[in-house]
């Protein structure tokens, strides 16, 4: 019990209040001391004042020492009875201090109550406590916004956990039916064999596609990256050039439009990647012979990256969707496209402090936008129009 916070709270006000009550009484007697008249009384007075008589000396005489021996007498009473009332004060300290800080910890042990409770698997408890609003109920709220966000984190970790695992399953489902029924048969024809081998090479290109995002999202949650200054106009340049060859196997043409002075700070490889599956996104879903444009700039003190494709477009009731993790419209889903990609450009720019956008019309393209903050930040929320658009209209 002397470890606990309740005794060391006892013990320190009932020993600071026993030492102010010290001070108080001692400075009170010292000050009675000093303006009273007192010296030691004689034996032959006190002999001759006990026996109640005058032995001839002059009555002044008499009076003083009558006084003098009031005054001893006073003096050693207020300093017993001081005595008494500060060995009495300091034990009563003890018994209300002990209740008082009984009473003040009173949160503190529903809070330890609540969180003993709390399990990793199951993070809806929270502590909710009632009172006035001070420290302790700070401390509680601040601890169920912990919470809120664990439970929050807790719940997108197991979703991946279990979409990734759907989406897994499929592609080894694959690979086994065709290892099994065709690859390991010793009647299986050449063509059979030929056919199965590129089912069974399109399922582990998948496969590899998703586990290249799953751990792409993973390191980019972690502190494997370290942001330092970039040019955002040369990330996207690089990125387009990446992807200039698979365009231009489609015909595709990749136009750039990139500005100038647009330095930050961030992770260069992290942006050349959400811009490179944005392009990814735009080959893939631009019909032959079509134009992607990529294009960086500055707008109302944001940095800003888009690109633009012919593709399908989306829905404005798939838009608000379209960033989410396994998330696939009807042309990924005919190629059997993961559904990470536009998750990870969200994460990508998010965790730089910026905000990613889509405008799109069905049958009309869509243009998707990265906006991030320049060095120092930039206050308030980022444009809500096309860039890309305004700069196509105002060449």
């Amino acid at each position: 019990m002397i470890h606990t916070i309740r005794f060391r709270i006892t013990v320190l006000y009932s020993g600071l209040l026993f030492v102010l009550a010290a001070l108080v009484l001692g400075g009170i007697y010292f000050a009675v001391s000093k303006t009273t008249d007192q010296r030691p009384v004689t034996t032959e007075f006190a002999k001759t004042y006990s026996g109640n008589q005058y032995l001839g000396k002059r009555e002044v005489v008499f009076v003083e020492e009558v006084e003098n021996q009031v005054n001893v007498q006073t003096m050693a009473t207020l300093r017993d009875y001081s005595l008494y009332t500060l060995a009495a004060l300091y034990v009563a300290s003890l018994g209300i201090g002990w209740v008082l800080a009984g009473r003040v910890l009173r949160p503190v042990r529903s809070i330890t109550r609540t969180t003993e409770e709390i399990q990793a698997t199951d993070l809806k408890r929270r502590i909710e406590l009632d009172g006035p609003r001070d420290e302790l109920k700070d401390l509680a709220d601040t601890i169920d916004t912990m919470l809120d966000r664990l439970e929050e984190a807790f719940s997108a970790q197991r979703q991946l956990i279990d979409d990734a695992s759907h989406e897994l399953r499929s592609p080894l489902t694959i690979i086994r039916a065709n290892v099994d029924a065709v690859l390991a048969a010793p009647d299986a024809s050449e063509e059979e064999r030929i056919r199965a081998v590129a089912i069974v090479d399109r399922a582990t290109t998948r496969m590899t596609r998703l586990v290249e995002d799953l751990l792409a999202t993973a390191r980019r949650q972690g502190t494997a990256f370290a942001d330092a200054d970039l040019d955002l106009a040369r990330v996207v340049g690089e990125a387009c050039e990446e992807y200039a060859a698979p365009a231009a196997a489609r015909r595709i043409a990749i136009v750039r439009d990139l500005g100038s002075g647009l330095e930050m700070t961030g992770d260069a490889d992290a942006l050349r990647r959400a811009v490179a599956n944005l392009l990814s996104n735009a080959v893939r879903l631009s019909p032959p012979g079509g134009t992607i444009r990529a294009s960086a700039g500055r707008d109302e003190g944001w940095l800003w990256a888009a690109v633009g494709d012919d593709g399908p477009g989306l829905r404005e009731a798939d838009q608000a969707r379209v960033f989410d993790r396994f998330w696939r419209g009807e042309s990924s889903r005919r190629d059997r496209h993961t559904g990470l990609g536009l998750a990870i450009v969200r994460q990508i720019v998010e965790s730089h402090g910026g905000r990613v956008a889509v405008f799109s019309r069905l049958g009309q393209g869509s243009t998707f936008v990265l906006w991030l903050p320049p060095p120092g930040g930039v206050p308030g929320t980022p444009p809500g129009h096309n860039p890309l658009a305004d700069l196509l209209q105002n060449p």
